[in-house]
């Protein structure tokens, strides 16, 4: 077996190791959303522990929770009976890793959490250890095997403990009520950070830099204004100046080429009839996906009664170093 091969088998195994975590998903995961809800609405935390490779997925799942607005530490169960017990307080929440469910490390401190009156929500492969007897919440993180050649590395076992794990806080973000502006604030560097913090009013030229016309008006009047204005667009707008349609520079090249006499034309014969916009108090990210989405130019901002208050060009994102 070549080498690709071998690597495309270690994958398929795993592939197959989250097929059967997916139709294992019970009555217990709701059991344990219930947990974290009721102790996050008390103002408690979340605690994960593992020993280990299970440790180390461990650490990821605590990371995802906190940054998801779900407070979250970890617990080193090898220095839990040497004072890092203190960081635990009654009324928190346990998430437990433990294939076997008979760690050492990890059975060393069952009785003293139940005294704490600390709910355990366990991830193990062994439904009677004894984690899962002192658990509230069990969920079944066994494998048929692991992708280890030798069947010994953890390999299947810690990447269904991780789709758990994110199971488990994707579904408490949803539950919640937790969004795009909730997420910026934990997240306030990079381009995500910016992409997330930044609203549409913040990347917009404003109105006062828009050509804004009837679409009875002549081409030519966009023409004069553009060159006023250095602007490479103009807004069409009906009676009650709401948008209808939008007529750009490219536009007016394409028609130029068909008919050289194009200036005498009423914008709402050359227009594009409703246009793509974006309302003013969104994010900017929802500007970077519309020109994704659309392979638009300009896109025109409005407010919520679709009454044009600013517009986007693509050369505005570079300008904000959101592309």
């Amino acid at each position: 077996m070549d080498i690709v091969t071998k690597a495309k088998k270690v994958i398929e195994i795993e592939i197959q190791t989250l097929r059967q975590m997916q139709r294992r998903i019970d009555g217990d995961f709701t059991v344990a959303i219930g947990l974290l809800l009721n102790a996050l609405a008390q103002r408690h935390k979340i605690i994960v522990t593992g020993v280990g490779k299970s440790g180390h997925i461990g650490h990821k799942i605590s990371a995802t929770l906190t940054s998801t607005g779900a407070p979250s530490v970890v617990l080193d169960t090898v220095n839990a009976v040497h004072g890092d017990l203190g960081v635990v307080t009654e009324g928190d929440v346990l998430i437990a890793l433990s294939y076997s469910g008979e760690t050492e490390e990890m059975v060393r401190i069952l009785p003293v959490l139940r005294r704490m009156n600390v709910a355990i929500i366990a991830l193990t492969g062994n439904l009677k250890s004894t984690l899962a007897k002192n658990s509230k919440a069990v969920l079944d993180v066994s494998v048929r095997k692991e992708a280890c050649p030798l069947n010994l590395a953890p390999t299947s076992s810690t990447t269904a403990m991780l789709a758990v794990g994110d199971a488990l806080a994707m579904v408490l973000l949803e539950k919640r009520g937790f969004k795009k502006e909730d997420f910026a604030k934990f997240h306030p560097g990079g381009t995500l950070g910016k992409n997330l913090l930044i609203k549409v009013c913040d990347v917009m030229r404003p109105k006062s830099d828009l050509v804004i016309l009837p679409g009875t008006a002549q081409v030519r009047a966009a023409l004069k204004l553009w060159n006023v204005k250095r602007a490479g667009a103009a807004v069409i707008t009906d009676k009650l100046g709401r948008v209808i349609g939008i007529f750009t520079h490219g536009d007016f090249v394409r028609r130029f080429e068909q008919n050289p006499n194009i200036g005498t034309t009423t914008l709402e014969k050359v227009m594009t009839p409703k246009p793509i916009t974006v309302r003013v108090d969104k994010l900017a990210v929802e500007v970077l996906n519309l020109f994704q989405n659309y392979r638009i130019d300009d896109l025109v901002v409005v407010d919520e009664k679709r009454r044009p208050v600013g517009l986007v060009d693509a050369q505005d994102l570079t300008k904000h170093k959101l592309l």
